[in-house]
């Protein structure tokens, strides 16, 4: 007698699999194929990441689909198998539900199906639990790494390291509206507050900037000190969407500015302001550093361009200024307030603001 369909996948395939739901799917086809008839599987793993415990695919045998469901770490974490269990009994009267490592800290593996397993069935599902133990493991550790470069470098810079960019190069040109803000008076804020306090302003400010920007399909290349350097590339949307991407995420960052201000005021501290600056240029993004330590950063006459031009918000007298550049592409209405010398930039730059 030969090798149960499930197993031999296991054995043979599954650890080539680079994502959960796909290997889920594929599983649960391969057990149908050792004539176990399921209504429904789950694949819980763990997810190292700063807001996300778990990550569980959800499988149903009538729709044919996988989707994600998030589990959000906090205070109360729910447990991971018992949450998997509840869901399989809402598609299948039986369930069976198997760690793959013997513990609540490993993958958990979850089944459902309209009839009870029989005691062949029931011990087949445990050894495809436990011959799952090393591909989960090594999707576990892909993913972690994915999860840990994201969280860290960007979602643009972590893929190219997961690509194998590890060593120093010349970088790739990317057109983009570029977008930099500052927070004011972070250095008074030092002075006055404790280090916690100043760390927890600095968090709130960067939620709210990098928050706006994410949601308008932006990306943060960098975190400089109090500020923060992001992108909205030019390519799948044309320049005029990328500039519109980017004043509503000027928008949104402001509109979570001034709430945070409100409840920052009613605990009797300091609001925090910030300046941003829009541009739209080609930059260079690329590794440089050391030969063994490296870093993903961008360059170019537009990133100089773009950081000086915040820095005349304040003597302009405006929260958000725009360079010639961009208002050449977009299609907002904007104020002009004439050419503008910027430190150690050769030509003098056409500076708009937004109208009141």
């Amino acid at each position: 007698m030969g090798m149960p369909s499930s197993l031999s996948f296991l054995i043979d395939n599954a650890i080539q699999f680079q994502d959960g739901a796909a290997l889920l799917k594929e599983l649960a086809a391969q057990i149908a194929a050792d004539n176990i008839s399921l209504a429904g599987g789950t694949l819980t793993l763990s997810a190292p990441h700063p807001i996300i415990k778990q990550r569980t695919f959800l499988w149903r045998a009538d729709a044919g689909e996988v989707i994600e469901a998030l589990g959000l770490a906090g205070p109360a974490d729910p447990d991971p198998a018992e949450l998997a269990r509840n869901w399989l009994t809402g598609i299948g009267t039986h369930v069976q539900v198997d760690f793959t490592g013997g513990s609540t800290d490993a993958a958990i593996l979850g089944w459902a199906a309209k009839q009870p397993f029989s005691a062949a069935e029931s011990a087949l599902l445990r050894e495809v639990a436990r011959f799952a133990a090393t591909p989960l493991a090594l999707l576990a550790t892909r993913s972690t790494l994915a999860v840990l470069l994201t969280a860290y470098l960007g979602k643009r810079s972590a893929a190219r390291v997961l690509a194998g960019r590890s060593r120093r190069e010349r970088g790739e040109t990317i057109r983009a509206v570029l977008l930099y803000a500052d927070l004011r008076g972070f250095t008074e804020l030092s002075e006055a507050s404790e280090p916690k306090d100043v760390i927890a302003a600095l968090d709130a400010w960067f939620d709210r900037i990098a928050g706006a920007v994410h949601a308008f399909d932006g990306e943060v290349l960098k975190f400089i000190g109090d500020g923060v350097l992001a992108v909205f590339p030019i390519g799948t949307r044309n320049a005029a969407a990328s500039c519109d991407a980017a004043l509503r995420a000027v928008v949104a960052a402001r509109a979570g500015m001034d709430h945070l201000n409100r409840s920052r005021s009613a605990k009797g501290l300091q609001p925090l302001s910030f300046g941003t600056a829009l541009h739209l240029g080609e930059m260079l993004w690329g590794n440089i550093g050391t030969a063994d330590r490296l870093d993903f950063t961008a360059i170019g006459s537009a990133v100089n361009l773009v950081s000086r031009l915040e820095g005349l918000c304040r003597p302009l007298g405006h929260k958000v200024l725009l360079s010639g550049a961009f208002e050449a592409e977009t299609t907002r209405p904007l104020v002009p307030l004439g050419d503008h010398k910027l430190r150690g930039i050769a030509m003098p730059c056409p500076v708009f603001a937004l109208p009141e």
